[in-house]
């Protein structure tokens, strides 16, 4: 399979799904379009991966343009798609749905609630890493997968196609963690959960998080030409 994965800032790596990719002799082929302008082409692509960023869907970057052109076209060829952060708010966009501020900044540790079935052998609750300010819609072709207590909104899944969005991060290892937070412990700032980012450091990775991301990405797969 050829994953093709779209990262936008330096610190936030594939993680687990570069594991996944390893594990399973999968071809992996990391795309920096806002540093140098370039996306797949989908005749090459079996799963397309979008990560997170500090940009929004909403900037006005001709790159960020071309990835939902990307997305819409994946989407409706059916090829899986995988969005995190950055990546679940470009298909909602994409799709045609709002992105906007959220009702509270999140940056640290906190538990979702997962509202759907849809993905058989996740976790009912997980402890997750937030990193984020800005929120998705869940579009009306998708049914909320993770809910949260301050921001509803935490992941979805299409009901129709391999498509799978979420607000927050199951992909960091422990590696990427210290990555994360070591290059931008400044955006904790005004953060509603209050953690240092020596807590949310030491907090470290639940051992679960890495198993319901290569869940995740089984699932994807399976949908895979």
């Amino acid at each position: 399979m050829r994953v093709n994965v779209l990262q936008h800032a330096v610190n936030e790596g594939p993680g687990v799904i570069a594991a996944w990719c390893h594990e399973h002799q999968h071809t992996m082929t990391v795309y920096h379009p806002a540093e140098f302008g370039r996306l797949p082409a989908l005749e090459d692509t079996d799963m397309l991966v979008i990560l997170g960023g500090p940009m929004s869907p909403n900037d006005d970057f001709d790159w960020l343009a071309a990835e939902r052109d990307l997305i819409r076209e994946a989407i409706a060829r059916n090829i899986p798609v995988l969005g995190v952060c950055l990546g679940a708010q470009q298909i909602a966009k994409a799709c045609g749905y709002l992105v906007s501020a959220a009702p509270v900044k999140e940056v640290g540790w906190a538990p979702v609630r997962r509202v759907s079935t849809l993905i058989p052998g996740l976790p009912a609750t997980a402890e997750v890493l937030h990193w984020h300010q800005d929120m998705f819609t869940v579009p009306d072709e998708a049914e909320l997968l993770y809910q949260g207590e301050r921001v509803a909104n935490q992941a979805f899944v299409f009901k129709h196609h391999p498509v799978v969005g979420f607000q927050f991060h199951f992909e960091p290892l422990a590696d990427n963690l210290r990555e994360i937070v070591v290059n931008d412990a400044a955006y904790d700032k005004d953060s509603v959960l209050q953690q240092t980012p020596a807590e949310i450091l030491a907090h470290g990775i639940p051992a679960e998080n890495p198993q319901t991301m290569l869940t995740i990405l089984d699932y994807l797969a399976t949908w895979s030409k």
